[in-house]
């Protein structure tokens, strides 16, 4: 996923006298790699967090005096400490690969619009908009052909950007000068579609603001 996590969370609850405790275990990635996973692991009183495992740290943290006290004496437990520091690969993996395969087996299609816009300051007349929307996986490619031959000059394209519904979009955009009788076409290349999706802007080209 690019450029951002998911995360997995794991809630226990007790209560006792009134208050609350309760105990929160987070599996926070974005692959399917033990170098992109963290695994934090705190415990709360009372609505405060008084120690917190992270696999980032190695070690457990005191956030209150409690905590502190309690954080030194677990950290001086050996087995406790190895069984905390092994939990990327025994507690996090197995449920971010199951949560990937669930994720990856699913795709969307991307949707494609074309517009023209005028540049604010370039030597070419127009600029050219290909956006694309509502696609998942995030890895796509996005493309400008000129009469069939992929454009590679005034080409640039912003990252595959979330829209926060777990699709992406992307936009890539084109400087260029009208050529009497060109046909301009946006090509995408995306898992879930069999043969790449052309769409032709056509052979006039009307810049619009």
């Amino acid at each position: 996923m690019a450029s951002s996590f998911l995360c997995l969370l794991f809630i226990s609850l007790s209560t006792a006298d009134g208050f609350m405790t309760y105990r929160l275990s987070r599996c926070d990635f974005n692959s399917t790699e033990l170098k992109d996973i963290r695994f934090t692991d705190s415990y709360y009183y009372n609505m405060i967090e008084i120690i917190r495992f992270d696999s980032n740290v190695g070690t457990f943290v005191g956030f209150t005096d409690f905590g502190v006290k309690t954080a030194e004496a677990w950290n001086n437990i050996p087995a406790r400490l190895a069984t905390m520091r092994a939990q990327k690969g025994t507690y996090c993996k197995p449920n971010i690969d199951v949560r990937y395969h669930n994720l990856m087996s699913k795709s969307a299609p991307p949707t494609v619009k074309l517009h023209s816009t005028t540049p604010l300051s370039s030597h070419h007349p127009a600029m050219l908009v290909c956006s694309v929307y509502d696609f998942f996986p995030s890895k796509i490619k996005v493309s400008w052909h000129r009469d069939g031959q992929e454009v590679t000059s005034d080409v640039t394209s912003t990252e595959e950007m979330e829209d926060g519904d777990w699709y992406y979009q992307s936009h890539c955009y084109l400087e260029y000068t009208p050529r009497s009788g060109e046909k301009i076409s946006c090509v995408v290349e995306h898992a879930s579609l069999e043969r790449p999706l052309i769409t032709d802007w056509g052979r006039i080209l009307v810049p619009t603001n």
